[in-house]
C-alpha cells in the first residue's frame, strides 16, 4: 500500500509540473556546426536526429551532448533535406527541388524529376504507412504515400485532391505542415492561398478548409500545424519578409480543422515557422518558435510570452518540460520552467 501511495504522488507531482505555467525557457547548445541549416528534427528513444540542406543526416551520440553522421552523404546527388522521420530503426529523409529524392537508410526509394517538384514535410501513421507533401504540381497538391515501411512511395493523383489554386504553395521551414493523429492528416498550404487540407482515412480520401491567416502573396501564409486531439489544433505563419507583423498570424480549431479563428490577432509574436503544442499541456500550453525567439502561451493561445530572443527553425519535445531545437548553425536543448 505504501508503495502504491508514493507512485500516485509521483503521479500526482507530475501532472501538476506539467499543468504549471512555462515562464522560462534555459538553452545549451549540445551540436554546433557554422555550416549547419537545420530545418528537419526528430525524437526517438531519447536520441535527436536531424537532416540538413547540405544533405548530412546526423544521430546524437555521447548522452545527447554530440551527434555523428549516420549514412554516408550523396555526393553525386547533394540533397537539400528539409523533412524527416524516424520508424523503429528506419530512418528517412526527403529532400526539397528537382528532383525530389527519398531515402530510407541511405538509399533512394522514390524520385520525381518535375522542375515544379517541392517537398515540404513527412510522416508515418505506423510502422508501414506514411506520407509526405508538397508544393502544387500539375493543378494540385503533391501528396505521396507508402503502405509497405517506405519501400515504395505512390503519387496520389489530382482527381483524387482538391483542386488547387493558383499560387497555393507550402513552406518547407520546420517539417511541420503536417499533422497525424490516428487515421487523420491535416496539411497547412500557404502562399497566395492558405488552405487546410484533411483526410480522415490515411490519404484515400481529401476534403479543403478556407483559413483566415494572412495571404496574398509568396510569403504569407502558414508555417505550422500542430494538433494536440482530434479536435484542438493550432497554426502559426505569417510573413518572414516581415517578420514583425502580428495581424493574422496565429489561428486555432476546436473542431478538427473545419473552421478556424484568429487568437491573439495585432498582438506579438508575429512571424514563427513552428509550433507545438506541449505534451500533457492539455491543449492550453503551446510552444512557438522562428528567427525572431520564443514564445509561450499558457491559455491556448490567447495571450504569449516572450521567452528568448534565441533564433531557431523548428522544435520538438521529448516530454512536457524538455524540447531539443534545430536552426541555423546549432542544435539546441530546452527545457522549460
Amino acid at each position: 500500500m505504501r508503495q502504491f501511495l508514493i507512485l500516485v504522488t509521483l503521479f500526482q507531482l507530475h501532472f501538476l509540473l506539467a499543468q504549471s505555467p512555462i515562464t522560462k525557457v534555459y538553452i545549451e547548445n549540445v551540436f554546433t556546426d557554422s555550416t549547419l541549416n537545420c530545418r528537419a528534427l526528430e525524437i526517438s528513444n531519447g536520441d535527436y536526429f536531424f537532416a540538413t540542406s547540405d544533405g548530412r543526416v546526423m544521430k546524437s551520440t555521447a548522452l545527447g551532448i554530440s551527434a555523428e553522421l549516420i549514412w554516408p552523404q550523396d555526393q553525386l546527388n547533394s540533397p537539400n533535406f528539409r523533412s524527416l522521420a524516424i520508424v523503429n530503426d528506419n530512418v528517412f529523409a526527403l529532400g526539397i527541388g528537382s528532383p525530389a529524392l527519398l531515402y530510407k537508410n541511405g538509399e533512394i526509394v522514390y524520385r520525381e524529376d518535375n522542375v515544379d517538384a517541392f517537398y515540404d514535410s513527412m510522416e508515418f501513421w505506423n510502422e508501414m504507412e506514411g506520407i509526405a507533401m508538397g508544393d502544387m504540381v500539375g493543378g494540385c497538391m503533391s501528396i505521396i504515400i507508402t503502405r509497405d515501411g517506405g519501400e515504395t512511395w505512390a503519387k496520389v493523383p489530382c482527381e483524387k485532391l482538391p483542386d488547387g489554386v493558383e499560387g497555393e504553395g507550402a513552406f518547407a521551414a520546420s517539417d511541420t505542415n503536417l499533422k497525424l493523429i490516428g487515421d487523420h492528416a491535416w496539411i497547412a498550404t500557404g502562399g497566395m492561398v492558405s488552405r487546410i487540407f484533411h483526410s480522415s482515412d490515411k490519404g484515400e480520401t481529401w476534403e479543403v478548409f478556407e483559413s483566415p491567416v494572412i495571404q496574398g502573396t509568396a510569403t504569407t501564409g502558414m508555417y505550422s500545424i500542430d494538433f494536440y486531439d482530434l479536435q484542438t489544433g493550432f497554426a502559426v505563419g505569417g510573413d518572414y519578409t516581415s517578420p514583425e507583423g502580428n495581424q493574422g498570424t496565429k489561428l486555432k480549431t476546436t473542431d478538427g480543422g473545419q473552421t478556424w479563428n484568429l487568437v491573439a490577432n495585432g498582438k506579438d509574436p508575429g512571424y514563427r515557422s513552428c509550433v507545438q503544442f506541449v505534451p500533457e499541456g492539455n491543449a492550453k500550453q503551446i510552444i512557438l518558435v522562428g528567427f525572431n525567439g520564443i514564445d509561450v502561451s499558457n491559455d491556448g493561445g490567447e495571450s504569449w510570452k516572450h521567452l528568448s530572443d534565441e533564433d531557431f527553425y523548428t522544435l520538438r519535445f521529448v516530454d512536457s518540460r524538455e524540447a531539443y531545437a534545430a536552426g541555423k548553425g546549432r542544435v539546441s536543448r530546452l527545457i522549460f520552467e
